[in-house]
């Protein structure tokens, strides 16, 4: 079985860095990922600089991304889709909840507001990109920090609303990573009732280290495509308290012990995010990348 990966770490993982990361920093970490075998990566987010300063610079890394890739960009609404449309993205994703509290808080408006927005905004993507890609988002998935649990029915309500607006995936998220198995496994079967298995993907965050056991629970019942952050990178800014994503790191190895195909390098994976680590003062936040780095011989010279 081939597992589908997800790179979101050069938007989800870097969008909330205090630090202001160069446009060569951010092309130099994707080219290391793309080395590694991480195909399909979301490269950045065409939101307004006053929101997300960090991924201000969109316009001008996008036509600077390394060639072989599959890259998406998040667009937040019409304004970010011309700009995205302008320097010839092929693949945009939606962000939207299942909790009005949390969309108030990061795009000022209800979910169903949301969802209005982004009829109009994959409407006019299909226009102008006929084979394009959509991904919709569907955040706190499970739980929300300003709202409580979610009940799996809300959550299924709005992916199926973006399935009619012509999203191609549905990508549901444990935005505060507090999801356990039993949970993922309620709402993947539910899931799965109405959506086919290659057009679900789960976002997992890993506050209480539970990612990799709600991945295996979500297998088990047949999806095979997962987003995750290289070294563990990200956080929301709308999330208080939120580790960051699942590792890709982590993610890799438990796929390949499991016996399943990722088509990754994990030494170069490992070694992808040293430098933007390195940048940003962080020690890797993946138990996979530390056991892998401690094995190594050291480097000549070194």
């Amino acid at each position: 079985m081939k597992i589908r990966i997800v790179e979101v770490g050069p938007r989800d993982g870097l969008q909330n860095e205090a630090v202001a990361i160069p446009t060569s920093v951010k092309i130099a970490i994707i080219q290391a990922l793309l080395n590694a075998g991480l195909n399909e990566i979301e490269a950045t987010s065409f939101v307004s600089p006053k929101w997300v300063p960090q991924l201000g610079d969109a316009a001008e890394l996008w036509p600077e991304l390394p060639a072989g890739g599959i890259y998406s960009a998040l667009v937040p609404n019409m304004k970010g889709l011309e700009r995205a449309i302008s320097v010839g993205v092929e693949r945009i994703a939606l962000f939207t909840a299942a909790s009005d509290a949390f969309t108030q808080k990061n795009i000022n408006m209800t979910v169903d507001e949301s969802l209005e927005v982004f009829g109009e905004v994959a409407k006019v993507f299909r226009q102008a990109r006929p084979h394009g890609f959509i991904r919709g988002y569907v955040s706190t998935a499970f739980e929300c920090p300003y709202a409580g649990k979610i009940a799996p029915e809300r959550v299924m309500d709005v992916a199926e609303k973006l399935l009619r607006l012509g999203v191609d995936e549905i990508s549901l998220g444990d935005t505060i990573g507090v999801a356990s198995p039993n949970e993922v496994t309620t709402l993947t079967k539910m899931a799965l009732g109405s959506i086919a298995p290659e057009r679900v993907v789960y976002h997992f965050h890993d506050t209480y280290g539970t990612a990799i056991a709600n991945v295996a629970a979500a297998l088990e019942l047949g999806v095979t495509a997962f987003d995750s952050s290289a070294a563990g990178l990200g956080g929301c800014p709308y999330a208080p308290g939120a580790a960051g994503n699942l590792a890709t790191d982590d993610l890799v190895y438990f796929m390949e012990r499991q016996g399943l195909e990722t088509g990754i390098d994990r030494t170069k994976l490992a070694k992808a995010s040293l430098p933007i680590l390195e940048f940003l003062g962080r020690a890797p936040g993946s138990k996979a990348q530390l056991a892998l780095l401690g094995s190594l011989p050291p480097a000549v010279g070194a």
